[in-house]
C-alpha cells in the first residue's frame, strides 16, 4: 500500500535528481502489477520534503516514447504516496511567441496518440470515468509559474500541448495543421501521465521546456535530435532551479480537487468489484477500501 508521508514526484530526465540540494538519496526498485517502471526511483529530501525522481526514458535514455510503461511509472509513484507530480518535458514550439529555452505550463492537452487502452488503470471488472475537462492541476501550475518568474525565467502560464506518438518528429503538413488549430507545444509523453495521475488522485502539472520550433518555421533548421540536444543542458539547469524553488511552496496536506478525483468517477458498485482487481489497484483504491472495512 502507500508508504510514508505525502510526497512529491518528479518525472523527467535522469540528470534531474543529480542536484546538490537533494539529501539522503536512496534508490527504490518497485515491481507493479503493470510491469516494471522506466527505472529505479530515486528518493530523498528537498527542502525537508520527501521527493521521488523517475527518469521517464530510463537512465541513458534507452526507452522510446511509445515504449514507456506509463501505468507502471504512475503506479510506482502512487505506491510511495506521491500526491503531486511535476512532469518535466522537452517540447517543440508551435507558435512564434514560444522561443527555445522558454518555459510553457500547459493547461490543456490534445490527444493524437493511438494506444489509449493502456492510458487507464481501470477495467477488469471496475469501471471509472474521471473528469478530465481541466487535465492539469491549476494550483500546481500556478505555483510553478510563480517559482519560475521569481527566478527570472521566461514562462508562459497556459496553453495546449499536443501529444503525438512519435518517435519520428512531425511532417511540415502535420506541424502546420497543429499551428492552424491554435495548439501551442508538441511532444510525445505527457498526456498518458496526466490521465493516469488523475485516476491515481495525484495533482499533476507539466513543466514544458522549449527546445525547438518543430518544423513549421521554414527559415529555421527542421527539428532533429541534434537541434533538441543543443538546448537540453540549459533547460535541465532551469528545471532544476524551478524544482528547488517550488517544492517548499507545495502544501503538505493532499486536499486539492485532484486528490478526490475518484469520488465522482467510480461507476461499478463496490460490492461487485472483483477481488483480483481490488488487489491490483490497492494503492489507488486504498481510501475506498478503508471506508468499506469501517462499514463492516
Amino acid at each position: 500500500m502507500n508508504e510514508g508521508p505525502p510526497a512529491i514526484g518528479i518525472i523527467g530526465g535522469s540528470g534531474l535528481y543529480q542536484m546538490e540540494e537533494l539529501r539522503d538519496a536512496t534508490e527504490h526498485t518497485i515491481d507493479t502489477p503493470f510491469g516494471a517502471p522506466s527505472d529505479a526511483l530515486v528518493g530523498g529530501k528537498l527542502s525537508g520534503r520527501q521527493v521521488y525522481f523517475l527518469p521517464r526514458h530510463g537512465r541513458g535514455h534507452r526507452i522510446l516514447p511509445h515504449e514507456i510503461n506509463h501505468q507502471a511509472n504512475i503506479y510506482a509513484l502512487r505506491s510511495l504516496n506521491v500526491r503531486w507530480i511535476i512532469s518535466v518535458a522537452a517540447v517543440g514550439s508551435l507558435q512564434e511567441k514560444y522561443a527555445p529555452r522558454d518555459v510553457v505550463l500547459p493547461s490543456q492537452f490534445y490527444d493524437r496518440t493511438s494506444n489509449r487502452v493502456v492510458h487507464t488503470f481501470f477495467g477488469d471488472g471496475i469501471v471509472a470515468h474521471v473528469a478530465f475537462a481541466e487535465p492539469i492541476s491549476t494550483k500546481l501550475r500556478n505555483l510553478l509559474a510563480e517559482s519560475a518568474r521569481s527566478l527570472g525565467v521566461t514562462v508562459h502560464n497556459g496553453g495546449t500541448y499536443v501529444n503525438m506518438d512519435g518517435p519520428a518528429f512531425s511532417t511540415r503538413a502535420e506541424s502546420e495543421f497543429n499551428r492552424r488549430n491554435g495548439f501551442d507545444v508538441i511532444a510525445m509523453t505527457n498526456l498518458p501521465e496526466a490521465k493516469l495521475a488523475r485516476e491515481a488522485e495525484i495533482a499533476f502539472a507539466t513543466l514544458a521546456m522549449i527546445t525547438d520550433y518543430d518544423c513549421w518555421k521554414v527559415e529555421e533548421e527542421p527539428v532533429s535530435a541534434q537541434t533538441v540536444l543543443s538546448h537540453l543542458i540549459a533547460n535541465a539547469e532551469t528545471a532544476r532551479k524551478v524544482i528547488v524553488e517550488v517544492v517548499p511552496r507545495i502544501p503538505t496536506e493532499p486536499n486539492w480537487p485532484e486528490h478526490f478525483a475518484l469520488d465522482t468517477a467510480l461507476v461499478t458498485d463496490c460490492k461487485l468489484w472483483p477481488e483480483v482487481t481490488v488487489e491490483k489497484l490497492g494503492p489507488i483504491l486504498e481510501r475506498f477500501l478503508a471506508e468499506l472495512r469501517n462499514d463492516k
